[in-house]
């Protein structure tokens, strides 16, 4: 747990729960759950905590444990597109309600392999997937489960925290991943984090009685039957339902937190919190690593160059760390499609700008923040989305944070090609000055950009050591 005696005084009135609790929803997104997923898990996993006794300060980590177990969860979304020709999202809302037989697996692979690719390139797939399967499904969840725990630290959780997320999918029998721990020697907070999550995929796709018979059906194989046990005893509450299914749940579930290790969040776990959600987006694509801790560089630097005071620059900043997160909710089949998107794909990819300002906009503190950087695809001329705004509706914190994401998008480099100059990258936007780009914002760039590397590589290894 952070130390509040070495922290700052919190300046933001905004609870680290409640944060964590509101960009828990970019998890579910990209995990294909119905909204609201983790917040759920939590509820159910606080409740099976609470009557298997676990103390005060475990109960506080658990929680954490539950709201964030889905911190890796983008980080092998672009291989499960490319291993098995999909959508990553279905594909992983599908994955979860799957059991461990081997013609359940294999029912799975043949119905989520290569629908819309053709014949030969479908069944190269599926046979690949039929040979190194057990290979293929460790390499998925080890990359998962590593990046979630290294996440979780940066996140400023103990180690604890981190672990629980680690061993998500461990299983009590010994046959989980990804290193076939067995009973007592899965974290607690994993098992009560996984049994939750099976409970509220089945409860959300079939109801209350399919989730209490998949618990019971895996106690002692995926899950640990005394917690089993504690949750039969929660269920037979009706209040515990009641709450779960009722519209109040996020207050709920925040009011849940142990109120003595309650952490109020200063300006620097703020910035930290926003740096590693961009690292979780960022994880989604191997297009975009990096793309948002450099855009949150250039929106920095342009609003320096541009007279912003310190203050602005930081809350911007968090803004275009965070600006990408409704990718979260777009599919890596869609992402990384090499070639021309169809009005259907397209229509897709749009909507992550209207996702990051949902995410973002739960948080009451960050309302402003949300209205910002839901817009960085909005024109001057009015052709941009979701909207359509036009100049005198799109504000300057905007056109900054635009400004800094189309010079990453030119400069970084890209699988089909490499960086382009800087040079060469202002002369193109300079193109879209008066259309798409606001012109002082593009001339602060500029200003700008004097003192950067003049090749994307230079940049990125600028940044890096930075």
């Amino acid at each position: 747990m952070p130390d509040p005696h070495t922290r700052k005084v919190a300046a933001t009135g905004l609870k680290l729960s409640q944060l964590i609790g509101a960009l828990s929803h970019a998890l579910d997104i990209t995990e294909g759950q119905p909204e609201g997923h983790c917040v759920r898990c939590c509820w159910i996993g606080m409740h099976i905590g609470r009557e298997a006794g676990l103390p005060e300060q475990q109960l506080w980590e658990l929680y954490y444990v539950l709201l964030l177990k889905d911190l890796g969860c983008s980080s092998n979304a672009a291989r499960i597109c490319e291993l098995y020709l999909t959508d990553d999202l279905q594909f992983k809302r599908d994955f979860k309600s799957v059991g461990d037989g081997l013609p359940e697996v294999l029912a799975f692979v043949l119905t989520h392999t290569g629908l819309k690719a053709g014949l030969a390139e479908r069944f190269r797939s599926v046979m690949t997937i039929m040979r190194d399967g057990p290979a293929i499904a460790q390499e998925l969840i080890a990359t998962r489960c590593q990046r979630g725990a290294d996440i979780a630290r940066l996140l400023r959780f103990p180690d604890s925290v981190a672990s629980g997320i680690y061993s998500l999918d461990e299983h009590f029998n010994g046959q989980g991943k990804p290193h076939k721990l067995a009973g007592q020697a899965i974290p607690v907070y994993a098992r009560i984090a996984l049994l939750s999550q099976v409970i509220d995929v089945f409860l959300t796709a079939s109801g209350r009685e399919a989730a209490m018979a998949e618990a019971r059906k895996r106690a002692g194989q995926w899950f640990d039957p005394e917690l089993v046990a504690a949750f039969e005893s929660v269920a037979a509450r009706p209040d515990f339902w009641q709450v779960l299914q009722a519209p109040g749940l996020s207050e709920a579930v925040s009011a849940l937190e142990p109120a003595q290790f309650e952490v109020p969040l200063d300006e620097d776990y703020l910035d930290d919190i926003a740096a590693a959600f961009g690292q979780v987006v960022d994880s989604k694509s191997p297009y975009t690593s990096g793309h948002s801790a450099r855009v949150a560089l250039y929106t920095d630097m342009i609003g320096e160059a541009m007279g912003l005071d310190s203050q602005r620059r930081r809350w911007l900043k968090r803004g275009a760390l965070l600006h990408d997160v409704g990718k979260l909710g777009v599919s890596n089949s869609v992402l990384d499609k090499p070639g021309k998107l169809t009005r259907e794909e397209w229509d897709a990819v749009k909507l992550h700008a209207s996702y990051t300002e949902a995410i973002l906009g739960r948080i009451d503190a960050f309302a402003e923040l949300a209205k910002v950087a839901g817009a960085h695809h909005e024109r001057l001329d009015g052709g941009g989305y979701p909207r359509g705004l036009g100049a005198i509706d799109i504000p300057l914190e905007t056109r900054i944070i635009t400004t800094a994401d189309i010079f990453d998008a030119i400069t970084a480099a890209r699988p089909y090609r490499g960086a382009i100059p800087v040079p060469q990258a202002l002369d193109m936007m300079a193109e879209t000055v008066g259309t798409a780009l606001d012109e002082a914002c593009f001339e602060a760039l500029r200003r700008g950009a004097q003192v950067l590397p003049q090749g994307g590589a230079e940049i990125e290894r600028l940044l890096t050591a930075a």
